[in-house]
């Protein structure tokens, strides 16, 4: 009798338990699915430029030629608003800077009646593919700056030249633009005029991205170029504070001098001691090298130095001499003008702009005629050898080491037939 008395407690405990486990569980898995629905009843805003557009019917346009800030609020009958609007601008855009093709956007609210019958809340101006400028038109008028987020991916790309870098560029996926830091990268170790036929580069760099749509490059991260057979790898690295492109050898690229004066042209005219010259018609010495490009090309020092001479010469035109140190003196001819704030006795650095391609003095045309002294006596600037800056110190090499190898690995993975591929950006953690 016991022992059933004892069976039926037994049965009834494990019922009740099982119960209140399951009434438990229920309640709690309801609890869940409220919580769920509420989540789903919670949804991020849709914004555009920072405001929710839910609320609001947007027309958009583009700054026609000749108008102005007064002619967009005039179109928007809001001309009431624009003194008190401009003050409120005054630290923070000059409406003199707006620019005809730029796009701009009108908040109205959204109800029942015509957007043509209603004022304006919002009128946003983009000053560029990220910044734009917000004029708050509600009572309390304002006027504030924005950005739109920024994406950065990491991509890569290879080519090899057929022409020119430019199409080599082109012909790799990529816009030309990238050629320019490219050369700014090389511009110590490769001479850029002399590119060949069959030179070939690989560049992990960065392109920016907004709303899926590309707005240009970042920087180049790491790169390599084959030139002459002559294998150059750019690896950054971080040394005292800067970070710098190093071979692998950790030597820097940098150096004391430039390759060359000008980013892009063509050598017209070498090193000579009996040239017939294009004007004179009589044979002399031409101790310099011609650069051919176009009236108002940028020159640039080829080095740190004072400049010691600006002048004009019958025979030069327009010319600076600078010198670099004990050694060393460089001399730019025939420029159109010069540099903003360049005179004697004026510190430049390398790759300063000092003045501009031009034609003055006996020139057929327009040309930079180049010249290098060295102990002052004229040599062939495209003989130059300049020693490079300090190389990776001695208390960095181990760190250096790893940052080497990672960017020689990925950069030896590009292909040269793979164009324009996505990296993952976890794959590259640069050097801190």
């Amino acid at each position: 009798m016991k022992k059933t008395i004892i069976s039926v407690v037994t049965i009834t405990i494990i019922l009740v338990a099982t119960y209140f486990i399951y009434t438990s569980k229920i309640s709690s898995q309801n609890k869940i699915s409220q919580i769920k629905d509420t989540i789903k009843i919670i949804e991020e805003p849709n914004l555009l430029y920072g405001l929710n557009i839910d609320s609001f019917s947007v027309k958009t346009g583009k700054i026609e030629d000749g108008m102005f800030l007064g002619t967009l609020f005039e179109k928007y009958n809001i001309s009431d608003k624009l003194y008190n609007i401009v003050q409120k601008c005054d630290t923070v855009f000059d409406v003199r800077h707006i620019k005809s093709g730029q796009n701009y956007s009108v908040f109205f609210s959204k109800d029942s009646i015509p957007d043509s019958l209603k004022t304006p809340k919002y009128i946003i101006y983009e000053k560029n593919k990220v910044d734009y400028i917000v004029f708050d038109l509600n009572d309390s008028l304002n006027v504030y700056s924005g950005k739109k987020d920024v994406v950065t991916k990491i991509k890569e790309t290879a080519g090899e030249i057929k022409t020119s870098l430019w199409f080599a560029m082109e012909d790799a996926g990529v816009k030309p633009i990238l050629a320019n830091d490219l050369s700014e990268i090389y511009a110590w170790s490769i001479d850029f005029f002399g590119l060949q036929k069959g030179d070939r580069f690989k560049i992990i760099y960065e392109e920016k991205f907004v709303n899926d749509s590309s707005i240009g490059y970042g920087k180049i991260i790491s790169s390599y170029f084959e030139h002459y057979h002559d294998s150059i790898y750019a690896i950054p690295f971080k040394q005292d504070s800067v970070e710098s492109f190093f071979d692998l050898e950790g030597n820097s690229l940098r150096k004391a001098f430039l390759k060359a004066p000008l980013k892009f042209s063509r050598i017209s005219s070498g090193f000579s001691y009996a040239r017939k010259h294009p004007i004179l018609k009589i044979v002399r010495p031409h101790l310099g090298v011609d650069y051919a490009a176009p009236e108002g090309t940028p020159v640039h020092a080829l080095g740190d130095g004072v400049v010691i001479k600006k002048t004009y010469t019958r025979g030069g035109g327009n010319y600076i001499k600078i010198k670099h140190n004990s050694v060393y003196s460089t001399g730019y001819m025939h420029l159109k003008g010069f540099a903003k704030g360049i005179k004697v006795g004026t510190r430049v650095s390398q790759g300063q702009v000092i003045g501009y391609v031009g034609k003055t003095g006996l020139a057929t045309g327009p040309h930079l005629d180049f010249r290098v002294w060295q102990n002052g006596k004229n040599i062939n600037p495209l003989h130059i050898k300049a020693p490079p800056v300090e190389p990776i110190k001695e208390e960095n090499k181990e760190a250096f080491e790893i940052e080497k190898i990672k960017y020689k690995g990925l950069l030896d993975s590009i292909e040269f037939k793979i164009f324009n591929d996505t990296l993952s950006t976890d794959s590259i953690q640069q050097n801190k």
